[in-house]
């Protein structure tokens, strides 16, 4: 009889771990085209240490390369290219005036700042991060060039990058305006997981497709409200897929109504929203809609919102609400001065500046030899903290693998590539490999090891695997233990910020609804709805950031997972309060009442928040105040 294998710890699990998905073409093409092609015209005009500079710039940006839509690429790639040129500019001046000691404590002051915007969303955590690791090397590679030559190269390099993005096409793009390709697969990604939903209402993976579709719309959110010159969509392909997204907001309602009461559909009920897809990816008419039985509310809402996104696609009128929650500067303070920010900022401050100082001491003890490149160790530290590149072991462990496995393969690479054309095509080569490297933190890790070698070689730096194998071992130590030192304060303080929120957006979603039924009666039935569905999607989206947060930290060590003990159990009674509010609003709308299935639903689900709110300290409505708000 075999013995049953013991599972992985989890931050053993994570460590090994990679995302699958077919290759980012598009991706690889541009990051072939973009550091290493910088680099060479820079060797060519005699300039080979500014080169240097925009290539890093550029895979950089080349990490911030995301799947999604050119509009919002320009806010993910430029706001950290800009937070990189100002790190450069200041890292430089700061490198060049200031004394081993006075720098460490501005370097340590600057990740204090920088750690608490990497709170408040992902966009200001790259830039965070950026910032840091530019003014690492600012400080750190001494360059011939001046401080504003060296930002106006990093500038340039991150621009080139974010030039490809929005002048090439990607595959498939050629069935409407290219330039839309980006929002026309996340629009019609959400109609497909609400195909998907629709298959799975009354099986157990009812609950697994709710959080894919979930996670639909916020991409497709995402998409479509990235920076624009004007304040609305300017052509009509815009505009028609505005109208396509504001068409599935219904739908996704009506479903995830279907999904919590957990009676099979009719088998036809996902073939419309499959439709709905293949026009939206086609830019064709979506032909005749296969219309669901009527027998229950959801069904009813099922069969009005598929009426209403054929006539949205066949009529293309702007929807200019988008549904999503602005937030104001004052949200964006408040986060990163939050219990999250503060955590973060000060575990950032003490890796940076301990990374920093501890560079400075090797440098002046000359063990970087002749030359005074002293950046890796605190850049390092800078990537080893960040949180959302997994547990702290799990990340420690890929970084020390990989960039071992860089300086072994660049070691071996260097002793037979000719100089400099060489090691140009290998900058290229590895800036292609990036998009498919940020699969798995080690392989990403081991990419841009051989890729910054190739470039300090080019620049006029020795052969040093050895130096950064060892320097990455240090860093990987500092981090360790200052991940895992006691800090002022409640631990655990991300997580309880991201379940404060999520708590604080269902509350808000729940009112809204059980208060909606009077008021449905007095002027636009629509706006109530309106105000409806955006606070739905930012119940849903808080509740997916929360679910990372909680699954992230309780794959850490046990010193630290425990800090998030029970946290699960709170963000899944929120997702299922959120449920039961979606059902009902969908029953509301068919009859304006409640039934006595979802108050005591409602009920349930407040008592059991409530029993956590002591160690918690969540804010939701009391149980008794359901039938007053619904009344």
């Amino acid at each position: 009889m075999s013995r049953r294998a013991r599972p992985l710890p989890p931050w053993l699990a994570h460590a090994l771990r990679a995302q699958r998905g077919p290759v980012p073409w598009s991706a690889v093409v541009r990051g072939a085209l973009s550091a290493g092609p910088l680099l060479l015209a820079a060797v060519l005009a005699g300039r080979a240490t500014l080169g240097v500079v925009a290539a890093i710039a550029a895979m950089l940006a080349g990490i911030n390369d995301r799947p999604g839509s050119r509009r919002s690429s320009v806010h993910r790639i430029g706001v950290p290219a800009l937070a990189g040129a100002a790190g450069v500019l200041g890292g430089t001046y700061a490198g060049d005036h200031l004394g081993a000691v006075p720098l460490t404590l501005v370097l340590t002051l600057l990740g204090l700042v920088a750690g608490g915007l990497c709170a408040i969303g992902p966009v200001a955590s790259a830039a965070g991060t950026q910032v840091l690791v530019a003014t690492a090397v600012g400080a750190g590679m001494p360059l011939p060039e001046s401080a504003g030559q060296r930002a106006l190269a990093f500038l340039a390099g991150a621009a080139w990058l974010l030039v490809l993005r929005l002048a090439l096409p990607t595959p498939g793009s050629l069935a409407g305006d290219f330039r839309f390709d980006g929002e026309r697969a996340a629009v019609a990604g959400v109609y497909d997981a609400i195909a998907g939903l629709l298959d799975a209402v009354g099986t157990d993976h009812a609950l697994a497709r709710r959080a894919a579709l979930t996670a639909a719309l916020d991409q497709a959110q995402d998409a479509l409200t990235g920076p624009r010159l004007r304040r609305y969509a300017s052509s009509s392909a815009e505009r028609r897929l505005h109208a396509q997204y504001a068409a599935a907001l219904p739908l996704a309602e009506a479903a995830t109504a279907l999904a919590w009461a957990g009676e099979a559909v009719p088998a036809r009920a996902g073939e419309g929203p499959r439709r709905l897809a293949a026009a939206v990816r086609g830019g064709t008419h979506t032909g005749p809609l296969p219309a669901p039985s009527r027998s229950a509310p959801a069904l009813r809402a099922l069969d009005d919102a598929l009426l209403h996104a054929a006539e949205a696609f066949d009529r293309g009128k702007e929807n200019r609400n988008l549904h999503a929650r602005r937030r104001t500067l004052r949200d964006r303070v408040r986060a990163g001065l939050g219990a999250g920010g503060r955590e973060y900022g000060l575990r950032v401050a003490l890796c940076f500046g301990a990374a920093a100082g501890v560079a400075q001491a090797l440098h002046h003890a000359r063990w970087y030899g002749q030359h005074t490149h002293w950046y890796w160790l605190p850049a390092t530290a800078v990537f080893l903290v960040k949180p959302d590149l997994g547990p702290l072991v799990s990340r420690v462990l890929c970084r020390a693998a990989g960039t071992v496995l860089g300086a072994l393969v660049f070691a071996g690479l260097a002793a037979v590539l000719p100089r400099p054309e060489g090691l140009v095509a290998l900058v290229a080569v590895s800036g292609a490999l990036i998009p498919v490297a940020t699969r798995h933190f080690a392989a990403q890790t081991a990419v841009v090891t051989v890729l910054v070698l190739a470039l300090v070689m080019v620049g006029g730096e020795p052969q040093a695997s050895v130096g950064r194998i060892g320097e990455t071992l240090l860093a990987c130590a500092i981090v360790l233990v200052a991940g895992h030192l006691p800090m002022p304060g409640q631990r655990g303080g991300g997580v309880r910020s991201r379940l404060t929120a999520a708590a604080d957006a269902a509350t808000a979603y729940l009112t809204h609804v059980l208060g909606e039924a009077g008021t449905q009666a007095d002027g636009d039935p629509d706006a109530p709805r309106a105000v409806r569905w955006t606070l739905r999607r930012e119940a849903y989206r808080t509740l997916a950031e929360a679910r990372g947060a909680v699954a992230l930290t309780a794959a850490e060590l046990p010193a630290l997972a425990r800090h998030a003990q029970g946290a699960d159990h709170v963000v899944t009674t929120l997702e299922q309060l959120v449920d039961a509010t979606t059902a009902c609003a969908v029953h509301l709308d068919d009859t304006g009442r409640l039934t006595p299935q979802h108050t005591a639903r409602l009920t349930e689900l407040l008592d059991t928040l409530a029993g956590e709110r002591h160690h918690t300290g969540l804010r939701v409505p009391e149980a008794a105040a359901v039938p007053a708000l619904a009344g």
